[in-house]
């Protein structure tokens, strides 16, 4: 070997020693940097006509393992999902209150029913009136306050949503950039480490909001794409957009969020991730939230049916002198229909003396009064014959009202053997003509409608649906226009219909009780959601989805609710007693003590009712009670398997980002032993390079 060849291998030598010492000194620096990733100089040996000619360092690369990283950004983005459902959701349940104590909307059920309890042991008590009254209102007005929350909480979700969007754009670009930084330094062999090292940062970030998969390229940097493949960075970056929705209510249909790759093909971002912060906000605001709110709307809605069908079998004494009943969303002749039993309707002075009173027999179609036969079309005239002047009834957009005259009260009851009934309810109770618990909109959906009932919509008017699929992307949006013929039968073929309907993702079906249930075709069903509706019903102004309760208007029924005016400020027309039926006109039905109402209104929770799907729930025969227990328990149940959920993906997170930290990391004792060594390998090719000197030294001094 040569002096030259000697010298240049020394050379190579000393100039790979301060390489590697350099690369040691950076990890040492950045021993506590959080996200710091070790780096490693790759040293190979150089050859020159077969012969050994030095090293030199080929390639400075950061310590990566690809698998430890993919299952940090794994755990990561689950971690994530978990954490923002558990913080909002616990939200939710912390609007409840504690389910054990005494301030809590679950015990203030209980309160307000015991309170009627201790009104019907001295009617005439005005203060246990008013406590009993104070309750009620206390509580709806509770349940009202906790529905606004929990789609304040959705909004909130929404606004996030829209937030992670953007950071994820702001990401992309970055990563992009230094995708170009490092692919630039590969090819001129330089140290792209640094770069390498914050692009690792940023892709941690990234992958907190969306599942990711990473690959290198071969000309170097990374490629990025979604789980199901949308590719995110690597060939430029690509872009997300959402719009939020601003205020958020129950029937409000959210935008997609969509992802344009950087060829320009675009996607439904929630086809393509299966968690991450992203999908956690989604989940939370389109499916737990939700259910919650539908849950409770169920539960108040009932609490509400299940008082005024007690206080719409009591009178107040003296007896009101007009009864108005609710908005029913229909005709006068197809709400009369279909009534069975018997019902009477009293007029009493205020001593609770009958004046006069209308006998009903109702068999479907055909009805008698004190008598006299009746059609719903000749029901009304019928019925103010009958009471010969004392009262007049009527029915203007889609109420009844039944005012007395010469300061009389209207008083109305039901024969105990054989009591009128349509769609479960009373001829009172179905028009809403004593109720306690008022409402600002339709709350019941049991309209008692047929397939062959007019349903009062014009033909044209129409309403828009969408439907979206697991995932929560969006599948289809569908116009139905109201059809010629005005059944709810031909209604429901229309909504029904495969090409111009909602048929191909589902079906409308009419219950005997007058209700319309939406039943999704396949396994995950679609989920159905109103964008529009345009249709309003002659003579109640409703539209289809308040009068059936399609789309998300049931949800929003809990802050709908209040005491009515006129007793809340008169306690003393809390009814109370009932009429006697016994009584003929001239004598009395109505007597101040009577406290058996108040035993009906405090025995309203415990009567057996049919609740509806709602939530999580498949709905059933129960009581408003244990309803409200069962709700209490699912809430508390829901949030302790969100912490555990949370909990565990934590603690997972924590373990796969401990591995990846303990392969990827900076170990002193390691990097002491490699100091060593690399200073004692620039000392030997200094030595070399001495020798190497000393000898050319010699060489000159002999010639």
């Amino acid at each position: 070997m040569s002096l030259n060849a000697i010298m240049n291998t020394a050379t190579s030598g000393l100039a790979a020693a301060q390489t590697q010492l350099r690369v040691v000194s950076d990890n040492v620096s950045n021993v506590n940097t959080p996200g710091y990733v070790r780096k490693i100089a790759d040293q190979v040996t150089l050859t020159s006509q077969g012969m050994g000619a030095g090293v030199e360092v080929a390639r400075i690369r950061l310590a990566t393992d690809r698998f430890l990283q993919a299952a940090s950004l794994n755990a990561g983005a689950e971690a994530a999902r978990q954490g923002v459902r558990y913080e909002l959701y616990d939200r939710i349940q912390s609007l409840f209150g504690d389910p054990g104590g005494d301030s809590g909307f679950f015990s203030q059920v209980d309160g307000m029913f015991s309170a009627f309890a201790a009104s019907a042991e001295d009617p005439t008590s005005s203060p246990r009136r008013q406590d009993a009254l104070f309750r009620t209102q206390a509580l709806f007005d509770e349940a009202g306050r906790i529905g606004e929350q929990i789609q304040a909480v959705r909004e909130d979700a929404d606004g996030r949503i829209q937030s992670a969007v953007e950071k994820a754009n702001n990401l992309l670009q970055q990563i992009e950039g230094l995708n170009l930084e490092i692919a630039r330094a590969t090819v001129v062999s330089g140290d792209a480490s640094g770069a390498e090292t914050a692009q690792s940062a940023l892709i941690g970030q990234l992958a907190e909001l969306m599942d990711i998969r990473v690959s290198v390229r071969p000309v170097g940097g990374v490629s990025i794409r979604t789980g199901a493949g949308t590719l995110l960075a690597g060939e430029g970056a690509a872009t997300l957009s959402y719009t939020r929705a601003g205020t958020v209510t129950s029937e409000t249909a959210f935008n997609e969020i969509w992802v344009t790759e950087p060829g320009g093909q675009k996607r439904s971002l929630l086809d393509s991730v299966v968690s991450g912060e992203i999908k956690g906000l989604v989940e939370l605001r389109d499916v737990e939230a939700p259910a919650t709110a539908e849950r409770l709307a169920e539960l108040v809605s009932h609490v509400a049916d299940e008082l005024n069908r007690a206080h719409n079998a009591n009178s107040s004494v003296p007896a009101p002198t007009s009864l108005t009943g609710r908005n029913v969303g229909q005709t006068f002749e197809s709400a009369i229909a279909g009534f069975t039993g018997g019902t009477t309707v009293a007029i009493t002075n205020a001593a609770g003396v009958v004046q006069s009173r209308a006998d009903i027999v109702f068999s479907g179609a055909t009805m008698t009064v004190n008598g006299v036969a009746a059609t719903p079309t000749t029901f009304l005239s019928v019925l103010n014959a009958q009471l010969g002047g004392a009262a007049t009834a009527s029915f203007v957009d889609g109420k009844l009202t039944i005012a007395a005259s010469g300061g009389n009260g209207v008083a109305v009851a039901d024969d105990p053997n054989s009591p009128s009934a349509k769609a479960g309810r009373g001829f009172s109770h179905y028009f809403g003509l004593n109720d306690l618990i008022s409402t600002d909109r339709p709350a019941f959906y049991e309209t008692g409608m047929t397939a062959a009932s007019q349903h009062g919509f014009t033909a044209g008017e129409a309403l828009s649906f969408r439907f979206t699929g697991a995932t929560g992307s969006k599948l289809r949006d569908i116009q139905v226009t109201v059809p010629p013929g005005g059944t709810v039968g031909d209604l429901v073929t229309a909504l029904n219909d495969p090409a111009t309907g909602v048929g191909r993702f589902g079906s409308f079906a009419l219950a005997a009780d007058g209700s319309l249930k939406f039943t999704g075709n396949g396994s995950p069903p679609p989920t159905m959601s109103v964008l529009e509706d345009t249709t309003i019903q002659v003579p109640s102004g409703v539209s289809v989805t308040e009068l059936f309760g399609i789309g998300g208007v049931r949800a929003s029924r809990a802050d709908g609710f209040s005491l009515r005016t006129d007793i809340r400020q008169s306690p003393a027309k809390l009814a109370l007693a009932q009429l006697n039926l016994t009584a003929a006109v001239g004598t009395s039905a109505l007597s101040t003590g009577d406290g058996r109402g108040a035993l009906l209104l405090a025995d309203a929770g415990e009567r057996a009712t049919t609740f509806s799907a709602a939530g999580d729930s498949s709905g059933g025969v129960i009581s408003v009670s244990r309803y409200a227990s069962e709700l209490s328990g699912e809430i508390g149940g829901k949030a302790a398997a969100a912490k555990n959920r949370n909990d565990t993906a934590a603690a997972l997170a924590t373990e796969a980002s401990s591995r990846q930290t303990a392969f990827e990391g900076v170990n002193l004792d390691e990097e002491l032993v490699l100091m060593t060594t690399y200073q004692q390998a620039f000392n030997a090719s200094a030595r070399m390079i001495q020798a190497a000197k000393d000898m050319y030294d010699t060489l000159l001094g002999m010639i």
